[in-house]
């Protein structure tokens, strides 16, 4: 089965929807996604910028989300405009660095996602991330303590230098033996990607956005 890494950014308001969508249109195509939590931060100030280019520059900030309402309406998700953006996911990143590959994991960045951008929630909140994973069945203060080690701590930023060396330069994006797809409305090329290679044709990628 093919793999496709989703690299996310807690910050990151698209995120929001591809994370919410992907495991349902990578599960009909028969497809395994893995998870890739980062940093936008320091690759945002390798293109000399010191805040979101939506903050930056306000009328693409205004057309976000605006376009944010349409793209969650039109999926069935719950949106609303954060009080605080962007908001800083420094805390939920390092927990879903304690263990990639642990089935908790996609629960627990939807759950971080829908507390920052559907009930406008301060995710970087300790107890709110330690009422998540207890909701989950996982033990929050102890998943808390692993999330803050300094061996933990190195392999966000271990991951944040993966994500520079891979060209990525914003999320969420969705990486398939090393090609790039940038963005939640590639997610279809992605997928088709991932199941054909350069042989996936537009016509397919429309199709695999259909969960």
């Amino acid at each position: 089965m093919k793999t496709l890494e989703l690299w996310f950014e807690f910050a990151s308001t698209y995120s929001y929807p591809a994370v919410a969508r992907i495991r349902d249109v990578a599960r009909v195509a028969g497809v395994e996604v893995s998870w890739q939590p980062f940093l936008l931060g320091p690759l945002f100030a390798d293109q000399g910028l010191t805040d979101s280019p939506f903050n930056v520059y306000p009328t693409k900030g205004r057309y976000m989300w605006r376009d944010m309402e349409r793209r969650c309406e039109g999926y069935g998700l719950p949106f609303r405009r954060p009080t605080a953006f962007p908001r800083n996911g420094l805390l939920a990143a390092r927990i879903a660095c304690v263990d990639f590959g642990a089935s908790w994991l996609p629960d627990f960045v939807l759950a971080v996602y829908t507390a920052n951008f559907a009930r406008d929630e301060d995710i970087a909140s300790p107890e709110l991330l330690v009422g998540i994973l207890d909701a989950l069945g996982i033990a929050g203060e102890d998943l808390l303590r692993q999330a803050t080690t300094p061996a933990n701590k190195q392999r966000l930023r271990d991951q944040t230098e993966r994500a520079r060396e891979l060209g990525i330069f914003g999320a969420p994006t969705f990486v398939v033996d090393g090609e790039l797809f940038w963005g939640h409305d590639r997610l279809g090329d992605a997928v088709a990607w991932a199941r054909l290679g350069a042989d996936a044709t537009p016509s397919e990628a429309r199709r695999e956005e259909q969960p």
